[in-house]
């Protein structure tokens, strides 16, 4: 599969996404049909030339840095997919394609910027414990992310009494938003402790250390403290609607700016660059 597959690809989401935007603007049902489909085509897609490129190379795929950012992707429509089948909403379908267009547009680009590999040394464990459950908790953000965003804007909208545009008749209710929250923060926190758990232990075979003071892990460290006390915030505490939902945005720009930011543009052991 070559680049013009991964062109046609990103074609697909940026359709869908369009659609997604379109039908809920204009209130439109069938604009909205359009959409899944062209999600659902581009997820099967997407798991083609996943399968093909990298499983059929493996190890050495995951070496590969661009390859994190097509799994991310992946991984965010597919936890997303799940929920949705479970939960019937379909703003989780509608933030599923822009984030998969925005994490699959990052694997092109860098794959023409980044000719750099990973170190191989126990690659195994490093994948399977830090990359993925550091990713499932960024897909859970995301999720904690959009539904905060949508909460904050209809709970505006209602405080101040204003006319809501007509597509927000067809969103959930703030009760939804919430639980989509709190499901987002239970289930995520638990994988980025994880995540930064088997970091360390990382860094202890590839460094001889387990904090090196690296600008990563500072930021790393700090977002795990914000995401503790939301946890904690959450389940001990009970907390609901606005202050989880500006804490959960905060959390996931955060993360995302250590996820490009960081990774491309300071000097650190996880830089993205050879």
């Amino acid at each position: 599969m070559n680049l013009n597959f991964s062109i046609f690809i990103i074609l697909i989401y940026l359709l869908s996404t369009l659609l997604g935007f379109a039908s809920y603007l204009k209130n439109n049902t069938s604009l909205q049909k359009v959409s899944k489909i062209f999600l659902g085509l581009g997820f099967f897609l997407h798991t083609a030339e996943l399968s093909w490129r990298y499983l059929l190379h493996f190890p050495q795929s995951l070496n590969i840095v661009p390859f994190y950012f097509s799994l991310l992707a992946w991984i965010i429509i597919f936890l997303l997919l799940l929920i949705f089948l479970r939960l019937k909403i379909n703003f989780l379908l509608f933030l599923a394609s822009p984030l998969a267009l925005l994490f699959y547009m990052s694997h092109l680009l860098l794959s023409f910027k980044l000719k750099g590999v990973l170190p191989a040394k126990g690659v195994a464990l490093w994948f399977g414990l830090h990359i993925v459950s550091l990713f499932l908790s960024f897909a859970f953000l995301a999720l904690a992310f959009g539904s905060g965003l949508i909460y904050l804007y209809l709970e505006k909208k209602i405080k101040t009494k204003s006319k809501l545009p007509s597509f927000s008749k067809d969103l959930p209710s703030l009760t939804t938003f919430d639980r989509l929250n709190h499901l987002a923060v239970v289930c995520g926190f638990p994988l980025f402790s994880l995540g930064v758990f088997t970091g360390f232990i990382w860094a202890i075979f590839s460094w001889k250390s387990f904090f090196t003071w690296d600008p990563k892990e500072i930021v790393a460290l700090f977002i795990w403290i914000l995401y503790a006390y939301l946890f904690h915030q959450r389940l001990a505490l009970g907390w609901k609607g606005k202050k989880p939902a500006k804490m959960a945005i905060f959390l996931f720009i955060l993360s995302l700016i250590s996820l490009m930011g960081i990774n491309l543009l300071m000097p650190t052991h996880h830089s993205f660059r050879p």
